[in-house]
């Protein structure tokens, strides 16, 4: 048997593991170190989070020598990922791999072009009662399916996929973890994808919207997969370097992480999320009971949430366990929410720190969407412990949210007290900083 510890220090135990040691177990339960522990071969601690449930998550760590696979490209890294005879396999990411690296130019359809969309479209000749159609829609429509076949990368079943060093990642890229089991990503700076072709939606509200595809990663049906000390960005393109048409933002971000369509069995470890709007989703319809419920059993703990703007997360159906977390709103950047509570969600917060400016009350923490109990404690607001549930309560009397998520997490390794928790994230959390 194998076991892995990194960085850690044993609960109730004087002696400090310094670095990544693999301990060997014989058959008679001897014990002899086996030296540095190579990342990918790192599997999920028994007891971290959903995705330890049952058999636990293990990965590529197996893979044999003719599976292990070192790329430097993007097209490298999908022929890494393409279909093969099942075998665990590990992928090592070194440097960034740029999946857009022609520009949007290469994704074009033969005839799009984007000032005739933005005169044909314009309300003050379209209007916003009907959904746009006609040549430039269809032409727009031919190169997102460009752009989407480019960009996304499916994972199989099976697979570790680790970054090299400090330096690794990947930019303009979408991980798709869809209808597999047992994966790992790790290790990873990963810039938030820019849909070249956003469509125009006059219907959207009341003066209208540009929505836009592409997450970072999807977890999609999928089970056992753990996504750890990854840092997840919008990097060289915040929303405020984004122009506006038709008095809208020309969106062109989707989400950072989304786990959706009854995926099941996930933890979101040491993770940074920085400087998004619509950051980390889990369920992505109201009307999706069929697929949704009683899976979405999502665990996020010692992640690190900075100036992000809403769905740190939004939860729909799952029972999700956010504990040890740290939520910093930096002043003058825009903030709805952190949890947000959907339909039939069940959360339980505990031990949560979140850091404020003056003028953002506690109140704003948890936003109600549909009626659903959760359980908040031991959470601290600005260094002082704070009734999350009732600071909502106070500030929303029309939406009163009830404590109480009927269920206790079991699965945990570590919990801080939620003092300390913004040095231990801060210290630890993203890229760069796994072994």
């Amino acid at each position: 048997m194998r076991t892995e510890r990194c960085q850690g220090r044993a609960i109730g135990s004087a002696v400090a593991l310094i670095g990544c040691t693999a301990l060997v177990l014989s058959l008679t339960g001897a014990a002899q170190a086996a030296g540095p522990l190579d990342p990918g071969r790192r599997t999920l601690a028994a007891g971290d989070g959903w995705a330890s449930e049952g058999a636990g998550t293990t990965g590529g760590a197996a893979a044999d020598a003719a599976h292990v696979h070192t790329v430097t490209t993007w097209a490298e890294f999908k022929a890494a990922l393409a279909p093969g005879d099942g075998a665990p396999r590990i992928i090592k990411v070194v440097g960034t791999l740029d999946a857009t690296g022609g520009g949007c130019e290469a994704f074009e359809a033969q005839g799009y072009d984007f000032d005739r969309y933005l005169a044909d479209y314009d309300p003050a000749v379209w209007g916003y009662e009907t959904p746009v159609s006609g040549p430039q829609e269809d032409l727009r429509a031919a190169s997102a399916a460009n752009q989407g076949k480019g960009v996304k990368a499916y994972v199989p079943a099976d697979t570790t996929i680790v970054g090299v060093g400090r330096n690794a990642g990947i930019t303009g890229g979408s991980l798709q973890v869809q209808n597999v089991d047992n994966v790992i990503i790790r290790n990873l700076t990963l810039e938030s994808p820019l849909d070249c072709f956003p469509q125009w939606d006059p219907t959207d509200g009341a003066t209208g919207a540009w929505n836009s595809e592409y997450d970072a990663m999807v977890v999609y049906g999928s089970r056992h997969v753990w996504v750890d000390h990854n840092t997840f960005t919008d990097g060289r393109h915040p929303d405020s370097t984004l122009p506006s048409h038709f008095g809208e933002i020309y969106q062109q971000h989707d989400g950072e992480l989304d786990v959706v369509r009854g995926a099941d069995h996930v933890t979101v470890s040491w993770n940074v999320f920085a400087d998004h709007d619509k950051t980390l989703m889990i369920g992505n319809s109201d009307s999706a009971a069929a697929t949704d419920a009683g899976r979405l059993r999502v665990t996020l703990h010692h992640n690190l949430f900075k100036g992000v703007v809403e769905r740190a997360p939004r939860v729909r159906f799952g029972q999700v366990d956010a504990y040890n977390n740290h939520f910093v709103v930096e002043r003058g950047q825009s903030y709805a929410y952190s949890f947000g509570i959907g339909m039939d969600s069940r959360l339980y917060a505990e031990r949560n720190a979140f850091t404020l400016p003056s003028g953002v009350g506690a109140g704003r923490i948890l936003k109600k969407w549909k009626e659903a109990p959760l359980t908040a404690v031991g959470n601290h607001v600005n260094g002082r412990a704070v009734d999350l549930i009732a600071a909502h309560n106070a500030e929303n009397p029309q939406t009163p949210l009830r404590s109480g998520a009927g269920w206790t997490p079991a699965l945990r390794t570590r919990v801080d007290d939620a003092r300390a928790v913004p040095g231990i994230v801060g210290s630890r959390a993203g890229a760069g900083k796994v072994c």
